[in-house]
């Protein structure tokens, strides 16, 4: 590996050999010893009337423009050139999310549980109207189904402006599929079936409405695309020095804030999934609070401590990072505690922005990773910090840590070893980058595989001179 392209020889390594497998040995004795922490299954008699039903279906709605906040976000911090083949692949990708998640997804996170580790049923389903379920039949498909959309089209912003179609729309099946639904199972698997056993919630671990599930899970894979598919021609220069790429529309970036910001309050607050007017209204109470501070600390920690350098793209992913950590705790927080996360989340995006790419020397266009998987993991470690105490299923802040770092764990070991062995089996089987031909004119989308264009380094370093001039 380049060491202008990525992580060191020696990082993912020793990741690899000892961390993740003390992680998996921590898990396997959690789950054996320690069954359960007072932590509440959905109640089985849970009844729900037709405004519940309403609120939860106008809460997928609200989460479904979360994928036009996505386009816009991403075609706006993205160069002019690939404008089209960005907004493409975010309409695909939920095209294809749509019929995986329908088809093998939604059954391995919520259907009949073998031993806690995935579903066995309720693929491609008829009806959900099924006993012992939660009441809201289609409707609580949609909403999922909404989640799942969530998760994956955070990968496209993030690999953009280099990764070829047909790769990238695989990489969504897999992680609608297989990756989301099956780590979604060890959280939320008791939510639709009362009798599943959800592992990581039984021992008292909480996530309340995808900070892990969807953000973390999204980011990370993102992480592990980007560091296998390299950064964008010229991204850096020959002495690993960052280059400074225009993004083609910060205006419509911003509109895309805006969209995504309103559909985080049917993020977090269909999550109830029951429209209890107050316990609604503080929770996106405490969204917006968490976005608004993520917003300002980001931009004054920019101005102040880093010299004023993209003040413009740290304003917006403070923002995001905000309402991403909130997600994690926004039903047991006080408004003061969620501005308190969102002031954390803006000043730790700023950090994880500069650490990735000046440190790391990994390209992420429109940062999703300090965004979804940095803010989202400090949102999974806020619980036991500004969470009400008497609402923690641990019982105390010190356990309720311990099962937090745990269930974040656990949460980047899955993802890192799924995403890295899906996109390395993409890059070396079937090729992840377009050719630096076409990476210089703009990705098509009508050419279905990676095509091989060599180019000479004296043709190549001249491409990139017309481009910087």
């Amino acid at each position: 590996m380049s060491k202008k392209s990525g992580l060191s020889h020696t990082f993912m390594p020793l990741y690899l050999r000892w961390i993740l497998p003390i992680l998996v040995v921590l898990s396997i004795l959690f789950g054996i010893f320690v069954p359960g922490m007072n932590a509440e299954a959905h109640p089985e008699n849970l009844q729900l009337n037709d405004a519940d039903r309403l609120w939860v279906m106008i809460s997928a709605a609200l989460v479904f423009t979360m994928q036009a906040g996505f386009l816009c976000l991403e075609t706006g911090l993205t160069r002019n050139k690939h404008v089209i083949s960005v907004a493409l692949k975010n309409v695909a990708d939920w095209c294809i999310a749509s019929l995986c998640f329908y088809l093998l997804g939604f059954g391995l996170m919520y259907g009949e549980s073998i031993h806690g580790l995935l579903g066995s049923n309720l693929f491609a389903f008829t009806d959900l109207n099924l006993p012992n379920t939660l009441p809201l039949g289609i409707v609580f498909f949609l909403f999922q189904l909404a989640y799942a959309g969530t998760a994956t089209t955070i990968v496209s912003g993030a690999m953009a402006e280099r990764t070829a179609f047909i790769p990238y729309l695989i990489a969504t099946a897999v992680v609608s599929a297989l990756i989301f639904p099956i780590y979604g199972h060890w959280v939320w698997g008791d939510v639709f079936l009362n009798h599943n056993h959800a592992w990581l919630k039984q021992i008292g671990y909480v996530d309340f409405a995808g900070a892990s599930v969807v953000h973390i899970i999204g980011g990370t894979v993102s992480l592990m695309g980007i560091w296998l598919v390299g950064p964008r021609l010229g991204r850096f220069d020959r002495k690993g020095h960052l280059r400074k790429f225009e993004p083609s529309n910060i205006a419509l970036a911003g509109a895309g804030v805006l969209v995504l910001w309103l559909g985080w309050w049917g993020f977090n607050g269909g999550s109830l999934f029951q429209f209890k007017s107050s316990e609604v209204a503080s929770i996106i109470l405490n969204t917006n609070m968490a976005g608004a501070a993520g917003a300002l600390s980001a931009y004054l920690h920019g101005a102040f401590f880093q010299k004023q350098r993209d003040l413009m793209e740290k304003l917006i992913g403070g923002t995001l990072g905000g309402l991403v950590a909130v997600t994690a705790l926004a039903n047991i927080v006080s408004p003061l505690g969620a501005i308190a996360t969102g002031i954390l989340a803006g000043i730790l995006h700023n950090l994880a922005f500069v650490f990735l790419s000046h440190k790391l020397k990994l390209d992420d266009p429109v940062g999703a990773v300090p965004v979804h998987a940095v803010c989202g993991s400090l949102g999974i470690l806020c619980v036991p910090l500004f969470g009400k105490a008497e609402l923690l299923p641990a019982g105390s802040r010190l356990a309720q840590l311990g099962v937090q770092v745990l269930g974040l764990g656990v949460c980047l070991l899955w993802t890192c070893l799924t995403a890295g062995l899906m996109f390395f089996v993409l890059k070396k089987y079937i090729g992840l980058r377009v050719s630096p031909l076409e990476e210089m004119q703009g990705v098509s989308l009508a050419r279905l595989l990676p095509e091989e264009t060599p180019l000479t380094e004296a043709e190549l370093d001249s491409l990139l001179e017309a481009e910087h001039s």
